[in-house]
């Protein structure tokens, strides 16, 4: 029986999937401009989404990415500007899922809104703009789905027209957002200008060539980390974050801390192994680029959990949060080239697939608290258990989660995390820093993280509550979060080595 060979775009099947089901709710949205039909517009953007983790995770384990596996293997698109590898597959697994989870949540989240066709397309595009982000292979495909990424942000931040926190934030955004795509965009051109290419591997060829352009290069890598920081929500381009992830919707903001984030990762993972081999960079620039990370992380993380610890509003908290977490991915490239980088690498990978789940659930939760009416200071959430207790239940594991307590899913990345980098620190001592420093954030974050679990369980009401509403839809994203951040543990060891591959992809 012959092998029906698919052609190669259709490799790009998950984000197509995406791009899809936003074309299709615009048409919706095109033939009753009025459409208040909620089921169907929220069940297009679950059905899309749930259809591209299914064809993703399909690829994965059909073997597509994979090196040494007959008819498959890595596969490249339009002249290698796109590559489909376990990299991008295990990237769009995770942004395909995000994805999904915010959609089934806006159903009741978005119950009074008016532009709820517009919201669900501007979410699927930006979830495309991400998906396109993994597989690109070229300094310009990459800017363009970095756009296609970020201009529905800006928009579904500022979605709440007649919120204030909403349309202020929104604008913050974009401006901080337009500064970080200029410095972005004037970087590739000086590294274009430098090596006289644009595609990630002919960029390492030109290095060759490259020796007296040292300066220029560096400054352009520079400029490219700096717009990297900024999609990581990385220190010092976090400014943007908790005034984003305060004023706009809580599922965008989980949306944003969870799905872009992962984005703006994968995009520096594949730039930074493929385009910039240190040893050939250093030769050229005369620095190795990895300082540049491991004062990322090392800073990132600290701000991070400190600010978070200062807070008062949970929203705010969160935010802050998910920059520290960001600095301990960030010890994914700041050991890219030790003895073992491929491990770091990988474990810093395995922390965002268990950091979708959680940091994506906990703003979730948010998210329902809102509905219910419930105010963004830890005293609001004071005694919400007793009428809630499932969804509290839900939340409790999602802090102890992020903050890495024993069982949960977050124990098991970060001790993974933590375990690489002091085997890599064998061979760079600066990593026993960043482990050190792992350590210690992960034991002050327990304060904050705690504290709102004694809010919900432990305090009494500030006021007396009537009986809360049970929002069907965003009751089964919090509990279907919390239930996934929970099952990954007998599943961690197979999601470990698909991480592992997917480093090993990019690592020569």
């Amino acid at each position: 029986m012959a092998v029906v060979q698919l052609p190669e775009w259709a490799a790009l099947a998950p984000a197509l999937i995406l791009a899809g089901t936003a074309l299709v709710l615009f048409l919706i949205d095109s033939i009753d401009p009025r459409s208040t039909n909620r089921p169907l517009l929220a069940g297009t953007a679950v059905v899309g989404s749930l259809a591209s983790l299914a064809v993703a995770v399909w690829f994965t384990v059909a073997g597509v990415g994979a090196t040494g596996i007959e008819n498959y293997g890595v596969i490249e698109i339009m002249g290698g500007q796109f590559v489909v590898d376990r990299l991008a597959l295990y990237f769009m697994i995770i942004i395909a899922t995000v994805t999904a989870l915010v959609a089934v949540a806006s159903y009741d989240y978005l119950r009074d809104h008016t532009y709820q066709a517009e919201y669900y397309s501007l979410v699927t595009l930006a979830a495309t703009g991400m998906a396109m982000m993994a597989a690109s292979n070229s300094l310009v495909t990459i800017f363009i789905a970095l756009e296609l990424t970020s201009l529905p942000s800006y928009a579904l931040v500022a979605i709440l027209k007649d919120n204030r926190g909403s349309v202020e934030a929104g604008l913050k955004y974009f401006l901080i957002g337009a500064l970080s795509s200029a410095i972005f965009v004037y970087g590739v051109s000086l590294v274009y200008g430098a090596t006289g290419s644009l595609r990630l591997p002919d960029i390492a060829t030109g290095l060759q060539n490259a020796g007296e352009m040292g300066g220029l290069l560096g400054l352009g890598i520079l400029m490219l980390i700096g717009g990297i920081a900024f999609k990581t929500a990385s220190v010092p381009f976090h400014f943007w974050a908790p005034e984003a992830y305060e004023g706009a919707p809580a599922p965008i903001s989980a949306f944003l801390s969870s799905a872009s984030k992962a984005a703006g990762f994968v995009l520096a993972f594949r730039v930074f192994t493929t385009a910039f081999p240190l040893e050939a960079t250093t030769d050229v620039i005369g620095v190795e680029w990895t300082w540049a990370f491991v004062i990322l992380a090392l800073v990132t993380m600290t701000v991070g959990n400190f600010a978070a610890a200062t807070q008062e509003n949970v929203k705010r908290m969160l935010a802050y949060s998910s920059i520290g977490h960001a600095g301990y991915v960030l010890i994914g490239l700041a050991g890219i080239t030790a003895d073992g980088g491929e491990f770091v690498m990988g474990a810093a990978m395995m922390h965002l697939l268990v950091y979708g789940f959680m940091n994506t659930g906990a703003f979730l939760f948010v998210g329902l608290a809102e509905y219910w009416g419930v105010g963004p200071r830890f005293e609001d959430y004071n005694g919400l258990s007793k009428k809630a207790p499932v969804a509290c239940a839900a939340m409790a594991v999602f802090m102890f989660s992020l903050a890495g307590v024993p069982p949960f899913g977050g124990f098991w990345s970060k001790y993974l995390l933590y375990t690489a980098t002091l085997e890599a620190a064998a061979d760079n001592t600066v990593l026993l820093v960043l482990a050190g420093a792992l350590v210690v954030n992960s034991a002050l974050s327990l304060y904050y993280y705690s504290r709102l679990v004694k809010a919900l369980w432990i305090e009494e009401p500030i006021i007396d509550r009537e009986r809360l509403a049970q929002p069907t839809a965003l009751y089964a994203a919090v509990v279907a979060a919390a239930v996934m951040t929970v099952v990954i543990l007998p599943a961690f060891d197979p999601i470990a080595d698909a991480a592992l591959e997917a480093a090993a992809a990019v690592i020569a």
